[in-house]
C-alpha cells in the first residue's frame, strides 16, 4: 500500500486530497499535518512514499521544507499558485497541482507515480501496511492464513498473531495477490499455501475450520 502524508495549512484543502486518497484501495493516509515542522517529526518515524505539500505555508514554506530533506519521498506541490511550477521541476518534484484540485488531475498523479516508481511484480513489495489501534502495523503476505471480514472491520490471522482493522473486505482483496489468496466466503478470505483440506461446506487452514459459501465454491476448483 503507499503510504501517502498530506502537508497544508488549509483545513479544507486537506480534506480534498483526503478524500481522494481514500478512494483508492492502493493509498492510504498516514497523517494530516499544518506545517512543515509537524511533517518532519512524521518522515522521522514512518515512511512516506508520496508527499502532498502546499508552498504557502507559516514558519517554513513548502519548497524550503523540501530542500531541507536529505531523503525524499515522491512529492506533489498541491498550491493556489500556478508562479512556482517552474521551481518545483528543480526540485525533481513528481507534479504540480494547482486548486482547486480535481479528482480527475489528482488520479493523473498517481498514476504517473506508479509508472515511475512501482517495479514489476516480480520485484513487487512482499508486505503492506494496515492501521491497528492508531499505528500502522507492517504484515507480510507471505504470514497471512487467512482475513475474516466483521461488519466494519478485518481480522487478520497470521502464523504469529492476529489484527483487527477497519477495512472492508474489498478493500482487502485489492491489496493481496491474487495468485496466492482466494475468496472462500463472502466473509472469508484465505491464503492457498495453508489450506490443508477442502470439504463440501469448510476447509482447514492449519488448525481453523474455514466455511465454504456456495457462491465461491468455483474458486476451490482450480485446488482439485
Amino acid at each position: 500500500m503507499i503510504q501517502c502524508l498530506i502537508v497544508d495549512d488549509e483545513p479544507l484543502a486537506q480534506d480534498v486530497i483526503e478524500k481522494y486518497i481514500q478512494q483508492s484501495a492502493k493509498l492510504q493516509l498516514v497523517q494530516k499535518c499544518s506545517n512543515a515542522l509537524e511533517a518532519f517529526a512524521v518522515l522521522e518515524k514512518q515512511p512516506v512514499d508520496i508527499m502532498f505539500i502546499d508552498i504557502a505555508m507559516p514558519v517554513v514554506n513548502g519548497m524550503d521544507f523540501i530542500r531541507s530533506l536529505k531523503t525524499l519521498p515522491a512529492v506533489v506541490f498541491t498550491t493556489a499558485y500556478a508562479e512556482y511550477a517552474a521551481h518545483s521541476y528543480e526540485l525533481e518534484a513528481l507534479d504540480y497541482l494547482v486548486k482547486p484540485v480535481t479528482y480527475e488531475r489528482f488520479a493523473k498523479t498517481i498514476d504517473k507515480f506508479f509508472k515511475h516508481n512501482i517495479k514489476p511484480d516480480t520485484d513487487e513489495k512482499k508486505y503492506f501496511y494496515i492501521k491497528v489501534n492508531g499505528r500502522l502495523q507492517k504484515v507480510f503476505y507471505a504470514d497471512i492464513l487467512y482475513a475474516e471480514s466483521m461488519r466494519d472491520y478485518i481480522r487478520i490471522v497470521t502464523v504469529n498473531e492476529t489484527h483487527l482493522t477497519h477495512l472492508t473486505m474489498k478493500a482487502l482483496a485489492a491489496l493481496l495477490p491474487t495468485g496466492h489468496f482466494i475468496r472462500v466466503h463472502r466473509s472469508f478470505i484465505v491464503h492457498k499455501l495453508f489450506i490443508r483440506s477442502v470439504g463440501r461446506k469448510e476447509l482447514l487452514i492449519n488448525e481453523f475450520k474455514i466455511p465454504v459459501g456456495d457462491n465461491y465454491k468455483q474458486n476451490l476448483a482450480a485446488l482439485k
